[in-house]
């Protein structure tokens, strides 16, 4: 977590502001004839394009829930990009305030890392590490248009539990929020209603009447996610909700312009390799339905939404989106240098070399490679105000 990473004003004028549009000119004369052409060209086109484009398939066919995955990205033509269309903005740091005896932390290979419950969170808690979050949290506001979540919670809820995320304090003042991490690096000041503590969410909770349970980028650390979706299911209201924003831990690519010998695919591979070894599963965000319906819930919904990597989209928030992912992706393939390629014995030399390939490779903006993020959420059942058949049912000794 850590201090709320700000796009830069620069950016944001370049969201708010459209396009220049070329001047119109007069448009020449035309006769009935040269008219109806024209209108027939036109009707044709769409079909042209959709006979020409054939995507590429994914390696394994989609499960149904995956309706609401969204179309290939459109990638951006050679004239649809400066070279100065956004520009860096510095992440501001904040203080922290916690107790001291869980601000135990271990240095490997020149990054720290918490080690609160002798964590096997492979990823550092470092002040580079927090900026990194801050700017993966501004990009998924660009990206859903300013939604911390996607549960319909309604305006007014009494009560949030924020696992291992930012907080929903200023968006819903009238709520308790409460914030669970295992690595002490919350700001100081934050808004009344939201409260952190530093602790395990795969312990017990001793918490009632939850609105929401929210989790980020959770799921492939958890040690047992259907102990702590039991967890929020007996915490959770009825009718309350429980949601997952979760990274699909490999690129894709819509187009084939991603060779299966590219160095950031390559290197993807790799992490996942060493990433099981080290009791993690980078598939598990596109595996959670079946944990969710054992745990007890219903309503399940899942959003599939496609996030580019780099600044090769054509529209222009997701080229900021992209270039917010790119930024992310670049700090976070340095950590691989520490825990995971450790664990696969790599030394710190040869994981240098494949860390400067990927590296390079996402410089290419021919390649139009990009992330998957899940976001999953379903719903504890309402109670049922209908009577049972054993109450409906009339006694046997009435007469």
């Amino acid at each position: 977590m850590g201090s709320e990473y700000q796009a830069s004003e620069e950016e944001r004028t370049l969201l708010r502001s459209p396009e220049p549009e070329p001047e119109p000119e007069p448009e020449p004369e035309t006769t009935e004839t040269e008219t109806a052409e024209t209108e027939t060209e036109t009707e044709t086109e769409p079909e042209q394009a959709t006979a020409d484009h054939h995507p590429a398939p994914l390696s394994d066919p989609p499960p149904a829930w995956l309706a609401e995955e969204e179309p290939p990205i459109e990638a951006a033509g050679s004239g649809d990009v400066s070279d100065d269309e956004f520009v860096a903005n510095s992440v501001d740091s904040d203080l922290i305030s916690v107790s001291s005896s869980v601000y135990a932390h271990t240095y490997e290979r020149g990054r720290r890392y918490q080690s609160y419950k002798n964590s096997r969170y492979p990823i550092p808690n470092d002040d580079i590490e927090q900026s990194r979050e801050d700017m993966k949290h501004v990009m998924l506001m660009e990206l859903t248009g300013g939604k911390l979540f996607l549960s319909p919670i309604g305006e007014h809820p009494q009560k949030v539990v924020d696992i291992g995320t930012g907080t929903a304090g200023d968006a819903y003042p009238s709520a308790s929020v409460l914030g669970i991490d295992l690595t002490p690096i919350q700001p100081l000041w934050v808004p009344p209603n939201v409260e952190f503590i530093v602790d395990d969410c795969e312990r017990d909770w001793l918490l009632e009447n939850v609105d929401l349970a929210h989790f980020r980028f959770m799921a492939m650390i958890l040690k047992d996610v259907p102990l702590v979706m039991q967890h929020a299911y007996e915490s959770l209201r009825p009718g309350g909700w429980i949601e997952f924003q979760e990274l699909l831990g490999r690129p894709f690519c819509d187009d084939d312009t991603m060779k299966d010998d590219d160095p950031f695919k390559v290197l993807y591979e790799i992490a996942g390799d060493a990433y099981e070894r080290l009791g993690l599963s980078t598939s598990l965000p596109a595996e959670l339905e079946p944990m969710l319906l054992a745990a007890g819930f219903d309503n399940i919904h899942c959003k599939v939404i496609k996030v580019p990597i780099g600044t090769w989209a054509k529209d222009k928030t997701m080229r900021l989106v992209g270039l917010y992912q790119k930024t992310a992706v670049t700090d976070f393939i340095s950590t691989l240098a520490g825990r995971p390629f450790k664990a696969l014995g790599l030394s710190e030399e040869e994981g240098q070399v494949r860390l400067a390939y990927a590296r390079q490779a996402l410089d290419d903006t021919r390649v139009h490679r990009y992330f998957n993020y899940y976001y999953w959420y379903a719903q504890k059942p309402q109670l049922s105000l209908e009577p049972s058949e054993e109450e409906q049912e009339p006694s046997q000794d009435a007469t």
